[in-house]
């Protein structure tokens, strides 16, 4: 009863804030410059009718790059070190080199990887960038002690506290300040300093929070899944 009561409350709220939304929508005439410049010259300088795809793969085709390496890399990596052990994945037998190479490694990338997110609004970068930082920490730990595991529970509560105050700083947005995560729901500070930007710093947190817990989960179920009954 009570879950059905929580389930109905988060989406009347969700309703709530959909409507607001629609009802206080405001279609903009005018582009920002960027934007204005991709319309203006995108035809003439890549000869593309659609536009986002000349975008995506010429302006922004850095970016696109390395998000491809990304994923190419994560698929790699997981292909290469997982193997059937008991009925259950588990990651290859790891080397002296490797596990002392990791205790070095693992704080530094987990210091990168927070520093990344909370720096977001200062520097390239974010929580989406600094969750997966997070996330390849656990994976080394998991290469260099495969017999190691950590706490589902843990990842769970993690992904789910963090998701769920994205959606109310989301909410606060539309209540206290100007729409959907309005960053001056906060005090804009000073440009250049940590605390500064509203309050994107602490959306930026709980996504890196999310996204480090979503990714480790993914690599936790890989190793832990069971032996297909059919084998």
């Amino acid at each position: 009863m009570i879950k059905k009561l929580l389930l109905f409350v988060l989406l009347a709220g969700a309703g709530v804030m959909f409507w607001t939304g629609i009802s206080d929508y405001e279609v903009k005439q005018d582009l920002n410059p960027i934007a204005s410049y991709y319309a203006d010259q995108g035809l003439e300088e890549t000869g593309a009718a659609n536009l986002v795809t000349a975008v995506v793969v010429r302006y922004r085709g850095l970016d696109t790059l390395g998000e491809v390496v990304i994923l190419f890399l994560t698929a790699s990596i997981l292909g290469f070190f997982l193997i059937k052990r008991d009925g259950k994945n588990d990651f290859r037998e790891s080397s002296e080199i490797l596990k002392t190479a990791s205790r070095l490694l693992e704080p530094i990338i987990i210091l990168a990887g927070v520093y990344v997110f909370v720096n977001g609004h200062l520097t390239p970068g974010g929580g989406f960038q600094g969750g997966a930082i997070l996330a390849s920490a656990l994976i080394l730990a998991y290469l260099a002690n495969p017999n190691d595991s950590i706490s589902k529970t843990l990842l769970k509560i993690t992904e789910s506290f963090s998701g769920l105050s994205f959606v109310i700083i989301g909410v606060l947005g539309i209540i206290l300040a100007g729409g959907f995560l309005d960053s001056t729901l906060l005090p804009a500070g000073s440009i250049g300093n940590l605390i500064s930007a509203g309050v994107i710093p602490i959306i930026y947190l709980f996504v890196g929070l999310k996204v480090g817990s979503e990714l480790a989960g993914i690599v936790t179920n890989l190793k832990y899944a069971p032996k297909n009954e059919s084998e």
